[in-house]
């Protein structure tokens, strides 16, 4: 019954044939069809009733509030219940629901096999609340989506390598791993989520090209404020790569500290020198690590934007611990 104006009234007429015991309805689907709080309490109060056929609830798009959640949270504690997929994605699902539903499947893990919250905010808490209850042995989840197709891809590739939950984390490290075209896609959706919290990314020698730059750079000034140090040292970035980090370090809202762009094909800095000279981005930027790069004269007009600044730049090729520019350490 998808796409209908059934509203709170015609639930409630459909939750008189659900509650007759000889009802055996196996799959509900009701999106996008204008039910809030008094639906979902109708709903739940006849699914308690009768709960033992229902396998599949779809209610994407309706307007449960915190109270319809926690009717369908209680509904899942009940143990005569049955579902085995509950669609809850684009109803507003706030913190607290997250932590409803958390609890409720703790409590009757036994049936519940696909969840879907896309579309909603779970907040950090929500975030912490959803990846504890995967750790939970007893879970029997198989399917849990809260974020779009590419990001949720992304952090299951994450937690494969690293072992931890990349929106719960303030660091990412995923050197040496030849990502190619389909992972940094993902990595770039999972920056671009709302819910990533990262401030320090390296991507030292993961075989990043200059087409592969851009996608990531596009994430980056999407939600630019929180990353504070990134490396994507021993990549192929070449000239275009470095024109488009540019653009992330012109944008008001970057503020990153340490930027590593050891050995990356690099030829000509003239838009790094220029959009440091015409950005806010020197307010924040204290490291700038150019090693191994065959930048030849354009250093000097490097060292004169950075020489009134505190950036430490490094520049020359001898050896790992040698810098140059307008502070020396």
């Amino acid at each position: 019954m998808n796409n209908n104006n059934l509203h709170d009234s015609g639930v409630k007429l459909l939750c008189t044939g659900l509650k007759n015991l000889k009802c055996e309805l196996k799959i509900l689907r009701l999106s996008n069809c204008s039910v809030t709080e008094e639906g979902y309490t109708a709903l739940a109060s006849a699914l308690r009733s009768n709960p033992s056929h229902l396998i599949e609830l779809d209610l994407t798009g309706n307007y449960p509030g915190q109270s319809g959640v926690k009717e369908l949270s209680d509904l899942l504690q009940d143990p005569n219940c049955q579902l085995k997929t509950l669609r809850l994605s684009n109803c507003s699902v706030t913190e607290e629901g997250y932590k409803a539903l958390a609890s409720a499947l703790r409590s009757n893990p036994s049936h519940l096999i696909e969840l879907d919250l896309t579309g909603n905010d779970p907040g950090q808490s929500g975030v912490k609340e959803l990846s504890d209850l995967l750790q939970d042995p007893n879970c029997q989840l198989k399917t849990l989506r809260f974020l779009n197709a590419a990001a949720d891809e992304a952090c299951q590739y994450v937690e494969r390598v690293v072992g931890k939950n990349p929106l719960l984390q303030r660091e990412l490290n995923l050197s040496e791993h030849k990502l190619g075209d389909t992972r940094v896609n993902q990595i770039a959706a999972l920056l671009q989520d709302k819910h990533c919290r990262l401030n320090t990314l390296t991507l030292i020698g993961c075989s990043i090209t200059e087409k592969q730059c851009v996608i990531l750079t596009s994430a980056l000034k999407s939600n630019p404020s929180h990353l504070r140090k990134l490396n994507l040292s021993d990549n192929k970035l070449g000239n275009t790569g470095v024109k488009h980090l540019c653009d992330v370090l012109k944008d008001s809202h970057c503020k990153l500290e340490r930027l590593s762009l050891l050995d990356c094909g690099i030829t000509d800095v003239s838009s790094l020198t220029q959009s440091l000279t015409n950005s806010k981005a020197l307010q924040f930027l204290k490291d700038l690590d150019l090693r191994w790069n065959k930048i030849g004269d354009s250093k000097q007009r490097l060292r004169d934007a950075l020489r009134d600044s505190n950036c430490v730049l490094s520049i020359y090729n001898q050896s790992p611990n040698t810098s140059d520019g307008c502070s020396i350490s």
